[in-house]
């Protein structure tokens, strides 16, 4: 049904009655109780109470049970106690997909201690500020990445360090071959030397001989540190509690359900977690909605190996795949895709990054399911908004708010523009951040006194609630769902001796949607695109490096010498076109 709206009417004020809400699928509620929880803690030991017996996560083929993942959650938690971390301490993960993971993300949580989630592929410069900013005291990383720990533990607070391998907890014999095969035939683990280093293993074999003393956490207390780009050139840890991830996960369950109806409610659900545990629409989506649905959550360690992928996908009736467009699109251009029994998907949901139309239907033109593209940030958990599970057409929108979600469309001043006129997409609900991090002056930038988020992209609202986005507010750069600020690509460029001046923008990239482009005025004649690109290699992960660079005689800039990226992004586009 389309509602009819005059022209000139505003978008739904705060507070005001929510359109979206009559446009719902059957089932889903306007709102959700997320204070039925008082932390993830409850959330995770109620469905492991529901099905203990279940399998919950695998990965390579190795399954741990709801109960095993109780026990070594336990064990983790009761060693972190015993080396004397407090309530609110804050322990870092440095791993990918690895049967590790959810084990230590509940082990933390139990402790009573705060998750920092640490991308793998950081280099040295980046982790060092992610564990200085945050104050870890403790980090868990695989051994595959501890040669870049090594270099900058010393300057942080990090006292204790727990290095793991891929096939730890795979048990005897598989886990020491696989072991094996990592180290010393694909040797992909470089060599490094942490002093006083515990194993994994031997963490959980110390931390079972130790009494867990449960914690009373509530609502407010601090979860995760979601760290994400900022306009100072450094990367900012979004603050979520614990009621934050819980009304997420409550939001997201509830919508995903009419997407589910025509299954066999007996039959477990099978998540495919392909998108990597650190990045917060796998944490929320795959691994805490997993959790809470007692499904099985399918670990890919390497998604970027399409065949090994597919390999996976055909062993399983995978229910659901969470994915950003650049995956379902290499998934659907492999040549063994139509050998995968895609009979049992139900929801495929689309996050991250804009899922373009042609991706879109063929995705659901060869199985039958449609991708059901969702909006949110780092800030808000991550999801505000979504297309209904049991859409059939691709809409060019970002679908709805949540369930308990609120969205208006505001200028530059900060009031509700006419309906169908763009503006800064605003966000309010349970989900939405306390706060960036020990940075009170950034948090202040992005949020009203009424509870509204700006999320820094320029939406359209329709008569019936749904947005599209339009532009985007922000100079940041999305590559394959990951944020890229240019101003930390800037910064680092500029370290370079024969740069004089520099300007990053993201260039539209077919697979990746955009890629770092940058504009250089050079300080040194001979300077060459190769020597910075080799110059950004030491200091950027490898998404956020210059893929594209153009040298120029001069930057466009306002009358304060700030330099104009829009212009630059516009003239950029305008010739790619």
């Amino acid at each position: 049904m389309n509602t009819v709206v005059e022209a000139g009417s505003q978008c739904t004020p705060a507070g005001g009655p929510k359109p979206w809400v009559q446009h719902y699928p059957a089932g889903v509620p306007a709102e959700v109780d997320w204070k039925r929880y008082r932390s993830c803690v409850e959330l995770f030991d109620e469905a492991i109470d529901q099905h203990r017996d279940r399998d919950a996560f695998v990965c390579m083929d190795k399954r741990i049970t709801y109960d095993q993942l109780d026990r070594m959650a336990n064990q983790v938690a009761a060693w972190l106690q015993s080396i004397g971390l407090e309530r609110g301490s804050r322990v870092a993960l440095m791993m990918p997909n690895v049967l590790q993971y959810p084990v230590a993300i509940l082990g933390v949580l139990r402790a009573g201690c705060v998750v920092v989630n640490v991308n793998p592929m950081y280099t040295p410069r980046e982790l060092e500020h992610q564990l200085k900013d945050s104050g870890a005291e403790a980090i868990i990383v695989l051994e595959n990445f501890a040669a870049t720990l090594e270099q900058v533990v010393e300057k942080t607070k990090i006292r204790h360090v727990v290095v793991t391998a891929i096939g730890d907890l795979f048990g005897f014999p598989k886990g020491p071959i696989v072991n094996f095969v990592v180290r010393n035939v694909k040797k992909m683990v470089p060599a490094y030397e942490v002093p006083n280093a515990t194993r994994f293993n031997t963490m959980l074999a110390a931390g079972a001989k130790h009494t867990l003393r449960p914690v009373a956490l509530n609502a407010d207390d601090v979860a995760f540190l979601q760290y994400t780009g900022g306009t100072t050139g450094v990367s900012k840890g979004a603050t979520l509690l614990h009621r934050n991830i819980i009304a997420n996960v409550l939001q997201s369950e509830a919508w995903m359900q009419p997407g589910l109806h025509d299954r066999d409610p007996k039959e477990q659900i099978v998540v495919v977690c392909a998108l990597p545990l650190y990045h917060i629409f796998a944490l929320t989506v795959c691994c805490m909605l997993g959790v809470k649905t007692g499904s099985l959550v399918v670990l890919i360690t390497n998604p970027r190996d399409i065949p090994g992928f597919i390999g996976e996908l055909k062993k399983y009736k995978v229910a659901m795949l969470p994915a950003v467009n650049t995956l379902y699109n290499a998934l659907l251009h492999h040549p063994d895709f139509a050998s995968v029994d895609w009979s049992h998907l139900r929801v495929a949901n689309g996050g991250g990054m804009a899922v373009q139309r042609a991706v879109a239907e063929k995705w659901f033109e060869k199985t039958g399911c449609p991708i059901v593209e969702g909006y949110g940030l780092s800030e808000t958990s991550p999801s505000a908004t979504c297309n209904p599970t049991d859409a059939t057409s691709y809409s060019g929108t970002i679908g709805f708010p949540l369930p308990s979600t609120e969205i208006v469309i505001r200028d530059d001043d900060g009031n509700d523009v006419a309906l169908g006129e763009p503006g800064e997409i605003c966000i309010r609900g349970p989900q939405v951040m306390a706060g960036y991090w020990n940075r009170p002056d950034e948090t202040a930038k992005v949020m009203y006194a009424d509870g509204f988020f700006k999320s820094g992209d320029i939406g359209v609202m329709n008569a019936m609630g749904q947005t599209k986005i339009v532009d985007r507010k922000k100079d940041m750069i999305l590559v394959s769902g990951f944020n890229v600020y240019p101003n930390e690509v800037e910064d680092v460029m500029a370290g370079h001796p024969g740069v004089l001046e520099v300007a990053a923008i993201g260039f539209p990239d077919e697979y990746s949607g955009e890629v770092v482009k940058i504009f250089v005025v050079k300080r040194d004649p001979s300077l060459t695109e190769q020597q910075l690109i080799d110059y950004s290699k030491d200091q950027l992960a490898a998404y956020k490096r210059p893929k594209f660079v153009e040298f120029r005689t001069d930057l466009p800039k306002t009358n304060v010498g700030k330099i104009l990226r829009r212009e630059l992004r516009t003239v950029t586009v305008a010739k790619a076109a």
